[in-house]
């Protein structure tokens, strides 16, 4: 550059700056090179334009005053770039596509394990896990009802049992037409025509519409089931 007239070494100057950029992130050799040439190019780039205009001392004070402003913005290109890399080093990776695949999806899975519900005949006899007299009184058809000492449940079969803590009451309709359960908490029966009693996860009543069915929490099956 410092053989070459200063407008001819200032484009190619200007384009090592460009090189330097596309480079950095691409391959390493050439941006290497690229910064060397900049640091080098630098001077005589300077020693032409002082050339180009006479020499003398105002000549040289201005190249003195370019050398200053092109290293400095130098330093900033180098420092921008390495700053640049620092910061990409220090992200991490993005995961493979198979990693994607591979990786686990929504909530993590829960086994539900049912117990079974333990039926029993109510013309045999009733036993409340709660120590309550209950009395049974057959009718025409399976519409029997149950006494629960005042609490009176009808158009019930004789099929009954109680859940794991004695909260749920559950009987069959009638012509086994589907399940009855009484929450004795709260008070409420759901009549589920079409559903079976699966069993109890801890204390609430699992269904299926057959007993070979898929079973479902209560909430669902009262969600999308027909409740008489």
């Amino acid at each position: 550059m410092a053989a070459l007239p200063w407008w001819m070494g200032l484009p190619l100057w200007l384009l090592l700056v460009v090189g330097a950029v596309a480079f950095h992130h691409r391959i390493d050799h050439y941006a290497h090179l690229c910064r060397l040439g900049l640091r080098w190019g630098l001077p005589g780039l300077l020693f032409a334009v002082q050339r180009a205009l006479g020499g003398d001392l105002l000549a040289w004070g201005i190249a003195l005053l370019g050398a200053l402003v092109g290293y400095s913005l130098l330093a900033l290109l180098e420092s921008l770039l390495d700053h640049r890399v620092q910061r990409s080093a220090s992200t991490p990776p993005s995961p493979e596509w198979s990693e994607l695949a591979l990786a686990p999806i929504g909530p993590a899975a829960r086994i539900i394990e049912l117990t079974r519900a333990d039926w029993r005949d109510a013309l045999a006899g009733i036993v409340d896990p709660d120590g309550h007299a209950v009395r049974y009184e057959p009718g025409e058809r399976d519409r029997g009802r149950y006494d629960f000492g005042g609490r009176v449940i009808d158009k019930a079969g004789p099929r009954y049992c109680f859940g794991p803590d004695g909260r749920w009451f559950a009987a069959s309709l009638p012509g086994r037409r589907g399940h009855l359960l009484w929450d004795r908490n709260t008070d409420r029966i759901h009549r589920l025509a079409g559903w079976a009693l699966s069993g109890w996860e801890g204390e609430q009543p699992w269904l299926a519409r057959s007993m070979n069915g898929v079973p479902a929490p209560l909430h669902e099956v009262l969600g999308r089931g027909r409740r008489d």
